[in-house]
């Protein structure tokens, strides 16, 4: 059998998860040098927050729209602007290791442009449900995207354990576990209700595998025009 030399010993990471990493983590070194006095002077310790506010998600500026019926850019865009700030290194850190396994596992199987439209589309999705359950104020961090990737992930290997026969709940262990460790730190400490947006990105990531999956539009439309 012919055996490539040459080939890496690992395969290589997907593009667009590079590409997510970076954005990620290139925004917290910006704040993170600054909080350090290392760039921008003074003023530079304060660019968290004020990105924070000019860019986080605000359950207080979701309400206002839902409300008044009006969906003004400046607010509306901060859907997507929020998964890229985070209140701390070691959270961007997290979430970063995260996108990095669960963006690996689910680009090499469903393919780089569906990482995206996964992290995105439950991005958004948990700060809608965030906004409209939660009267909490802010909503920052890559967390319900990352989340929505555990959810593809979760329904791989959710599809593998049908194949084989197997008990297709133990595919949800990995968000039990995650869900478990929030529940924990939430009784000791003040952890907020981000959770709701993680379960919501979760549960979008799960949904929407179905249709990103190759050949998953071709197999819901074959459903359809069967029933």
């Amino acid at each position: 059998m012919y055996q490539d030399h040459n080939a890496p010993p690992f395969n290589p990471m997907p593009t667009v998860v590079w590409l997510l990493f970076f954005m990620l983590m290139g925004t917290e070194l910006v704040f993170t040098l600054g909080e350090q006095g290392l760039v921008g002077g003074p003023q530079a310790i304060g660019w968290r927050h004020l990105t924070i506010s000019n860019y986080g998600f605000s359950g207080i500026a979701f309400d206002w729209m839902v409300l008044n019926g009006q969906m003004p850019f400046e607010y509306a865009s901060r859907v997507l602007t929020y998964m890229f700030l985070h209140y701390n290194f070691t959270a961007a850190v997290f979430s970063s290791v995260i996108l990095l396994a669960m963006g690996k596992l689910v680009g090499e199987v469903m393919g780089q442009l569906a990482v995206v439209i996964l992290f995105i589309f439950s991005g958004v999705f948990g700060a809608l449900i965030f906004g409209l359950v939660t009267d909490q104020v802010w909503l920052i961090g890559a967390y319900p995207s990352v989340y929505g990737l555990i959810g593809a992930y979760t329904f791989l290997l959710w599809q593998r354990l049908a194949g084989s026969g197997m008990q297709q709940l133990s595919a949800f262990r990995l968000i039990g576990f995650l869900m478990g460790i929030q529940l924990v730190f939430g009784m000791f400490f003040a952890t907020g209700l981000d959770w709701v947006a993680e379960l919501a990105g979760f549960c979008c990531g799960f949904v929407l595998s179905v249709i990103v999956m190759p050949g998953g539009i071709a197999r819901i439309r074959g459903l359809i025009q069967r029933d």
